[in-house]
């Protein structure tokens, strides 16, 4: 059924995929994941949540010399991922790489694409994501819903992961900052985004430090400070994000909370979640800005660890649209990862 449903989107006969060969793996049955890994060079990971469905996947790929790319936006899953396949996956020269959806594929190319025509010293970036729902609304799926739940329940496991990675893999003390990036935790307006903000809870932030603690580590370039934020119709919406947020934070916290959230996502999300996610008209009439903005010096510093001795005096605006994030957007990430791991190695 999923093929012939492929099919009809893609214009073609119904059974037009029929004959495609399918691999039925479980991630209960370690063989099963072995068998398949051995088959390709690449394995796409969409099976989520993570937290309960990506380790052995992962462990299976880097041991059999498979690149792995997912589209996790689970900080905890990410790192603890990093931390323990690292040193092993480095060895075999494969790559395993998360968050390869709109988490955070489009984030990641604000911050590259300003580092490379900034023409100067950036220091720090701030970006502000809109989600522009279709004239039939937008839907969040159901995995999207748990992840977030158990994400927000466990987060206190990212002091220890970072601790270990500090001691893993970024041994290299990051250099002081010449001006701090202060986070704005309240609803704000923003002359950037022409709009009121919120902090954006996504992963865009925690990917993109830890890209910029690895261009530190293996090429000496001055890590940027970044934050993120979520741009929302109106001041009154704005508040009441708040208010969900918040209910959303306490029934994360213990676990009657979490097993209510998972059983009533339609009424915990003011009917943005639904199981099985959007309909096909629903994702295409969706899409999303991002604007980046980021702020530094005309002058380039020698090397990392030297001194502005004055605030930041230049600062450069970007932006980036594209189709439905959820869907549309992370299917086009997740599939140009592959093929450019593909065509580099």
């Amino acid at each position: 059924e999923t093929l012939q449903a492929a099919a009809r989107n893609l214009e073609l006969e119904e059974n037009a995929l029929d004959n495609i060969p399918r691999i039925t793996a479980d991630v209960e049955d370690e063989d099963s994941i072995v068998a398949m890994v051995k088959r390709t060079k690449v394995v796409l990971n969409t099976v989520g949540p993570y937290r309960f469905f990506g380790r052995p996947v992962v462990k299976a790929c880097v041991e059999q010399g498979t690149h792995h790319v997912d589209v996790s936006g689970e900080p905890q899953y990410l790192e603890q991922m990093q931390n323990e396949f690292f040193k092993e996956a480095q060895e075999k020269g494969i790559f395993v790489i998360g968050a390869c959806g709109f988490d955070s594929i489009p984030a990641e190319m604000t911050l590259v694409y300003l580092r490379e025509h900034f023409k100067g010293e950036l220091a720090q970036v701030e970006t502000f994501v809109t989600m522009n729902s279709g004239p039939k609304g937008m839907k969040i799926n159901f995995g999207t819903w748990q992840s977030a739940i158990h994400g927000m329940a466990h987060a206190s496991e990212l002091v220890e992961l970072r601790k270990q990675s500090r001691e893993i893999i970024f041994t290299k003390s990051l250099p002081p900052s010449d001006a701090r990036l202060a986070r704005r935790n309240a609803l704000f307006w923003s002359d950037v985004a022409q709009g009121w903000c919120l902090p954006f809870m996504g992963s865009d932030r925690s990917v993109m430090l830890h890209s910029e603690m690895f261009r530190y580590q293996l090429e000496a370039s001055r890590p940027v400070q970044i934050q993120t934020y979520l741009k929302v119709p109106s001041f009154l919406h704005g508040i009441g994000l708040v208010l969900l947020a918040a209910i959303f934070g306490i029934m994360s916290s213990f676990s009657l909370g979490r097993t209510l959230l998972e059983k009533f996502p339609g009424l915990f999300s003011a009917g943005m979640v639904r199981r099985g996610g959007p309909t096909r008209d629903q994702a295409l009439g969706c899409s999303f800005t991002l604007v980046a903005k980021g702020t530094g010096w005309e002058e380039k510093l020698a090397e990392p660890t030297d001194k502005h001795g004055s605030p930041p005096d230049k600062s450069l605006v970007v932006q980036l649209q594209g189709p439905d994030p959820a869907y549309v957007t992370t299917a086009i990430c997740l599939v140009q990862t592959a093929l450019v791991i593909l065509a580099e190695k």
